[in-house]
């Protein structure tokens, strides 16, 4: 069967990108998928995760004012589709133009659209704005389309009034036979320095802890400018907390660490909360919308805090780090948890996906 992916982008370091990577990778090597992967405006640039050799990579390059790209994303769009003739095309952009696809290009190919994200994510500090709210209510009804909208969990439904909907959560990016030994006295978090984000509430937080564990140091992973959490963090009188551009090899600092943290707004799943438990660490996250819920069981393989209570998150945060036997209980029950993400069970309900919707045109 024959697959076309597009997409904004796949040099970035996002989680989109690393899911990508991972799921069209396993879809071609293990699967027997021909994979095709239309990114915008990315001729000639390396990814920043690895695709396997199986999987093609095109570009399509879209200069000029926002009419005239507008022109050159349906021609470039519908080039590519007429020379690969994908049975199945599956739509990666959380943007409104994706939504336009269907009435645009020319194809037997029946469409997928993949959502990776939430409503929630528009809001910036004074709730989600009403350009947001309009732009979701026209992907309403454009979503119709669509054979199959996936979202990321059963959470993200609440959004979306469409009989359409399937729910295939992200796979693990990588996996790790051993586990943190919870030894070492860091505490880490990984994610992109925006505000959904939260790491303005995380300086906060370690504020309320650094003076109480001297000993702990608190590691921030993230793709972005961080320069604007300095200033914050030398009000607060932070100590020992460190920021780090993405690393490509994000386990290992997992497996250097003893506790993961979520300070989120907002999340569209919260993938790094996966990555997180599968090296086997405890986890402390914010209920936020939507992903953590669905994934962490409060009490058993992490920590849910209501979400903007800092007061509490300090105190579940103190409490791991002061119960290394607490700290492994709740690692070794995220680390089975996560075994439901593993790529090969993630990916072969892609492949059930996929096979129906074929099977539904003969």
């Amino acid at each position: 069967m024959k697959l076309l992916y597009i997409t904004n982008g796949i040099t970035g370091a996002g989680g989109l990108e690393r899911v990508l990577s991972v799921k069209t990778s396993m879809l071609a090597e293990d699967f027997g998928y021909t994979v095709h992967i239309l990114s915008l405006n990315e001729g000639g640039v390396k990814p920043f995760f690895t695709f396997s050799d199986k999987v093609v990579l095109h570009s399509a390059e879209l200069p000029g004012n926002p009419v005239y790209y507008f022109f050159k994303y349906k021609t470039g769009i519908q080039k590519t589709v007429s020379k690969v003739q994908p049975e199945i095309i599956c739509v990666c952009d959380d943007g409104l133009k994706g939504f336009f696809l269907p009435y645009m290009i020319r194809t037997e190919a029946k469409w997928i659209y993949e959502s990776h994200a939430s409503v929630n994510l528009g809001d910036r500090g004074r709730g989600v704005s009403v350009g947001v709210k309009f732009q979701h209510s026209l992907k309403q009804v454009l979503g119709k389309a669509f054979s199959k909208i996936v979202l990321l969990t059963e959470s993200n439904k609440k959004e979306w009034a469409l009989d359409n909907l399937v729910i295939i959560p992200n796979p693990l990016p990588f996996q790790i036979s051993g586990v943190s030994s919870l030894q070492s006295k860091k505490v880490i978090a990984v994610g992109s320095f925006g505000y959904n984000k939260g790491y303005d509430l995380l300086l906060k937080i370690w504020q309320n802890v650094e003076t109480g564990f001297p000993d702990w140091e608190l590691d921030v992973y993230g793709k972005g400018t961080y320069e604007n959490l300095l200033p914050d963090a030398d009000k607060l009188g932070l100590q020992r907390i460190n920021f780090h551009q993405p690393a490509a090899d994000i386990a290992t600092k997992y497996l250097e660490s003893s506790i993961f943290v979520l300070p989120s707004r907002s999340e569209g799943f919260g993938m790094v909360i996966i990555e997180a438990t599968s090296c086997g660490l405890p986890v402390v996250s914010f209920n936020c919308p939507h992903g953590p819920g669905d994934i962490i069981t409060d009490g058993k393989d992490g920590f849910l805090i209501e979400n903007g209570n800092n007061i509490q998150f300090a105190q579940k945060l103190q409490l791991l780090m002061a119960n290394a036997d607490l700290r492994l209980e709740l690692g070794s029950a995220g680390k089975k948890s996560s075994e439901k993400y593993l790529p090969q069970k993630i990916v072969r309900q892609w492949d059930d996906l996929f096979s129906s919707l074929v099977q539904s045109n003969n």
